[in-house]
């Protein structure tokens, strides 16, 4: 009798367990073609996004916006802490504006980014830059087929501040660039592919390169000895893809290529920076910056590369 009674508990027991896991089952799968039905809304959602963007981008007249982004960084330690640190004050502006013309078969696009930032550890005597940027951007084009436009295209880029060679201390040493020193200058006809205002690429067969330096450095740059300015002539491709990861975050990507028809081409200079930006809200957000430069003329010994990070005042126009 308790053997059968045994034999019918383990029987009820399977059963229940066979139960559970077709129920378990049956509920997995219900909840996977529910996340996949609101991942296809999603996608869905995205792709009319995209669509009306597009849209936007094809209607005539002029479309200007941008941000201005400022941040505050400040950490300080008692005499007791003993983690180790310095205490530091750190502050940056970030300016970003498009302003962008469509007018029958004609396109124009331009874009200012201005970038400085500071910041002085506890018991330095002067601030250090951090960041220190300048770049203006502008092509126009006319519609040749499809989203391909006959265009020129012109760059400009320089720093605003002093900049010093350190010493092992922290110490400044000496003065290695200033305003408009050094300054760089780029034009030239070409290609341009135009998708929307978040793609596109500009392709430059004969691109003509300036770059400028005052007398105290001659030499320095790129220029030789005792020289203040270096001519180049080569081939340069920009490209500029704009990213909406998520509803409040974006990214840009901007890539410049350049190879010098009159000395090494095979020595192509790059260019590449990574603007991420997160909202919080409509006036808080954080940024991330990353930059890349390659540059054999200016430093043959490999990239160069900066990043900053920082949470503040965000204002949108």
């Amino acid at each position: 009798m308790k053997k059968i009674f045994l034999l019918a508990a383990l029987f009820i027991g399977v059963a229940s367990v066979n139960a559970q896991t077709e129920e378990n089952a049956q509920t997995k799968t219900e909840l996977a073609a529910q996340k996949a039905e609101k991942q296809a809304i999603a996608d869905a959602a995205q792709a009319e996004a995209n669509a009306l963007q597009a849209q936007i981008d094809a209607l005539p007249g002029w479309r200007k916006g941008g941000n201005v982004l400022v941040t505050f960084n400040q950490s300080a330690f008692n005499n007791e802490w003993t983690g180790g640190g310095i205490g530091n004050t750190a502050a940056n502006l970030l300016i970003n504006y498009d302003a962008n013309l469509v007018k029958g078969d004609y396109v124009w696009d331009n874009k200012l980014i201005v970038d400085y930032g500071v910041n002085k550890n506890k018991g330095a005597d002067d601030f250090t830059k951090s960041n220190d940027r300048i770049e203006f951007n502008s092509i126009g084009g006319k519609k040749a087929t499809g989203n391909w436009y006959y265009s020129a295209y012109f760059n400009f880029k320089t720093q605003m501040d002093k900049g010093f060679l350190y010493d092992d201390n922290n110490a400044r040493v000496a003065a290695t660039s200033h305003f408009f020193s050094p300054a760089y200058f780029q034009a030239g006809p070409g290609m341009f592919w135009k998708k929307s205002d978040n793609l596109n690429v500009m392709i430059s067969p004969a691109a003509a390169k300036l770059i400028l330096v005052h007398d105290e450095f001659a030499g320095s740059f790129g220029t030789e000895a005792g020289d203040t300015s270096r001519f180049e002539l080569g081939a340069a491709l920009r490209g500029y893809y704009k990213l909406n990861i998520a509803k409040n975050i974006s990214m840009e990507n901007i890539v410049a290529l350049y190879s010098n028809y009159l000395e090494d081409p095979q020595n192509v200079d790059i260019d590449y920076t990574m603007n991420l930006s997160m909202s919080v809200n409509k006036y808080i957000s954080a940024n991330l910056v990353f930059q890349a430069i390659y540059d054999d003329n200016t430093n043959p010994n490999g990239f160069q590369i900066r990043e900053a990070f920082g949470v503040g005042f965000n204002y949108g126009f």
